[in-house]
């Protein structure tokens, strides 16, 4: 398989990670008692246009429908978000109005939007007609409605864009990846010191002669860290996403020498080092333990993973299995009940629920085991950390409240909050957002609080410099004790 094809299956594992259900076919909007609702894409939509108040109803009236707890929601809370970012923009424009005052909201759904509609658009209404302004105050309204949501799986995707003479394998940034990752700022008190290179993928990064390990004391000036807490814009810097261009300048420790230097990278394309694109890499390790590492859930996981311990048991009599699900994004939820279906039948591995006004959590379905896969019967070891998430969490909880195995490494970040269905929007962008809650097999929640391992065993500077992988010492440990 080439970087290429492995690349478009991560773009397709992206994908899934945020739909873990076929999009619906119904018509792009609707309404339903005078109130615009939205629809699942069908196939590719057409182009993007401008973002305007009637998207942010749509959006709006969407999220009432159809999100998990959209009947709870305190719907006051996300209208004053949302005009917050408005008066936001229009301080940045230096277009502040006497008239844009948040209107009084009495909890009514209905009379509420009426009430910040009508202010909104008298406000627009004295601006200048500039298409391109009027949507970008649209634009930071909707947004910060969606994130008013506090919810890891609910986004709103609009924008995007993709690198000119960029192909298929091509990745964009500064060519690194760190102990603390982009979704910091979902959860910043999970992070923890110090910052440091864990990845050196290419680009920028090995251009500069970076080196997992390496300590990151700033970012273009600031600290990552402050008293222990996080500094998640700063952070968020090593990240970046086209069309974002400004030069990141690190000042780097490299611990084993003592000596600080300061870099500067330039986000741009780069052709990643194709082993750090494959979804399933094995290998068998003291001639008996099968180590399976997996960056996804992607399509065909499953089988692909049990095909490849099938493969390593000709010739060799295994003794256990470890699982790397360190950096796990998640996937698909299905490929999940699969590959669990080979540890035990019969079980339930979640619950999706959907939301009650009068406990939280109403009516569950249970997800199950796939009960036709054969069972491997081998012991087994999970190896997690904070970028195991989504349905990286769905496997690693039931891993453990079903007692199929142990976890090594670190405490997962807590982002599986359900699986998101994709809406399209009037301006042919897309809402996503769960409509159902997870919960773990024991019932308890596992969103925002992450599953605890039952071996701590963090990743060091020293570790990562030294190329040492305490996790793996400590499964391997456990497997043959």
């Amino acid at each position: 398989m080439t970087a290429r094809s492995v690349a478009a299956g991560l773009v397709l594992l992206l994908t899934v990670a945020c739909t873990a259900t076929p999009p619906r076919t119904q018509p792009a909007a609707t309404t339903t008692g005078g109130s615009p609702v939205c629809a699942g894409p069908q196939g590719n939509p057409p182009p993007e246009t401008p973002t305007t108040i009637d998207v942010v109803e749509q959006a709006y009236f969407c999220i009432l429908a159809n999100y998990y707890g959209g009947a709870t929601l305190d719907t006051r809370a996300l209208l004053t978000a949302g005009f917050a970012a408005f008066i936001r923009e229009l301080n940045r424009g230096g277009r502040d109005l006497p008239e844009a005052t948040m209107p009084a909201l009495t909890g009514d759904r209905h009379a509420d939007w009426a009430a910040f509609e009508t202010v909104y658009r008298r406000v627009t209404g004295r601006l200048p007609d500039d298409v391109g302004l009027q949507s970008r105050l649209a634009a930071a309204t909707l947004q910060a409605i969606v994130t008013g949501l506090g919810d890891d799986h609910a986004r709103w995707t609009h924008g995007a864009k993709r690198p000119p003479d960029s192909y298929d394998g091509d990745q964009y940034g500064v060519g690194l990846r760190a102990n603390v990752g982009p979704q910091v700022s979902a959860d910043p008190g999970t992070a923890l010191p110090p910052l440091f290179v864990t990845a050196v993928l290419g680009g920028p990064a090995k251009d500069a002669g970076l080196r997992p390990g390496d300590v990151i004391e700033s970012i273009n000036g600031s600290a990552p860290f402050v008293d222990g807490q996080v500094t998640p814009a700063a952070v968020a810097a090593l990240y970046p996403r086209y069309p974002e261009t400004r030069a990141v300048r690190l000042q780097i420790l490299r611990q084993e020498t003592g000596r600080r230097r300061t870099v500067t990278l330039k986000p741009g394309l780069f052709q990643p080092d194709p082993a750090t694109l494959q979804v399933v890499t094995t290998k068998l390790l003291r001639d008996d333990i099968a180590y399976v590492r997996l960056s996804g859930f992607a399509p065909d996981v499953a089988d692909r993973t049990l095909r490849a311990i099938s493969r390593m048991r000709t010739g060799h009599t295994l003794t256990g299995l470890v699982l790397d699900l360190r950096g796990n994004g998640g996937g698909s939820p299905g490929e999940v009940n699969r590959l669990l279906g080979a540890f035990a039948h019969g079980k339930v591995t979640a619950y999706q629920c959907a939301a009650s006004l009068s406990t939280g959590d109403g009516a569950c379905d249970p997800m199950r085991t796939d009960d036709s896969v054969t069972l491997l019967g081998l012991p087994l070891v999970v190896l997690t950390d904070r970028g195991c998430a989504s349905a990286c969490e769905h496997f690693s909880s039931a891993v453990k409240d079903l007692h199929l195995g142990r976890l090594v490494g670190t405490r997962t970040p807590g982002a599986v909050s359900g699986p998101a269905q994709p809406y399209l929007l009037g301006d042919n962008t897309t809402l996503t957002f769960p409509s159902t809650h997870h919960l773990a097999p024991g019932r308890e929640v596992v969103d925002r609080v992450g599953v605890a391992p039952d071996h701590h065993v963090p990743l060091t500077p020293g570790d990562a410099a030294a190329g040492r992988d305490p996790a793996l010492d400590e499964a391997l440990n456990l497997l043959h004790k």
